[in-house]
């Protein structure tokens, strides 16, 4: 790394008076690209971690969708037989199947875009199904038009760590929305 030994100007070094230190093993000139770098004083540098940080929460979000997905899945075939009034009867075992294929989507579209549209689909299927699962537990809202009446307080296994789940990825997923994008501009 280049030690700058002298500043001429608002900012600017001269290539002339910057000087290697001894722990500096490449040979040769200043480059350029150094002294751009040394502009506007040093480069902006990423946090340590703030990758690792937010593949964490990534990997965190991922683990709360995969558990939803599985366990709606699983619990899919026992509620198949709670159906709607009214024409196309949807049943509570295809609304459960809906949301397993959700999480598998919001997944897949994190992992591969890594982005905040990944993160906001990612909330949004987690945030909605514990929304979902906490109205019906708690709340008879009663069956209408061709969705079932999915009132069911009791709370078992599934049911439980189906909620801890999504809401530890709703949270994951939201921090990921908050993280200040960082970026390696000057």
């Amino acid at each position: 790394m280049a030690r700058i030994s002298h500043i001429s100007g608002p900012g600017f070094v001269t290539a002339a008076r910057a000087r290697r230190s001894p722990d500096d093993h490449r040979k040769g000139e200043v480059s350029a690209a150094e002294v751009a770098g040394r502009r506007n004083g040093p480069p902006q540098r990423r946090r340590a971690g703030s990758t690792a940080s937010r593949w964490v929460l990534i990997l965190v979000t991922v683990a709360g969708l995969a558990a939803d997905a599985y366990f709606h899945w699983q619990l899919a075939p026992r509620f198949d037989t709670l159906i709607g009034a009214a024409s196309p009867y949807i049943s509570q075992g295809q609304l459960f199947r809906v949301e397993a294929a959700s999480a598998v989507v919001a997944i897949l579209v994190l992992l591969l875009t890594r982005n905040r549209l990944g993160a906001l689909v990612a909330f949004l299927v987690a945030a909605g199904g514990l929304a979902a699962l906490l109205v019906y537990a708690f709340v008879d809202v009663g069956g209408f038009g061709p969705l079932p009446d999915m009132y069911d307080p009791t709370w078992y296994a599934e049911k439980t760590v189906t909620a801890v789940a999504e809401a530890v990825a709703a949270i994951a997923a939201l921090w990921l929305l908050l993280l200040k994008v960082r970026t390696n501009r000057s």
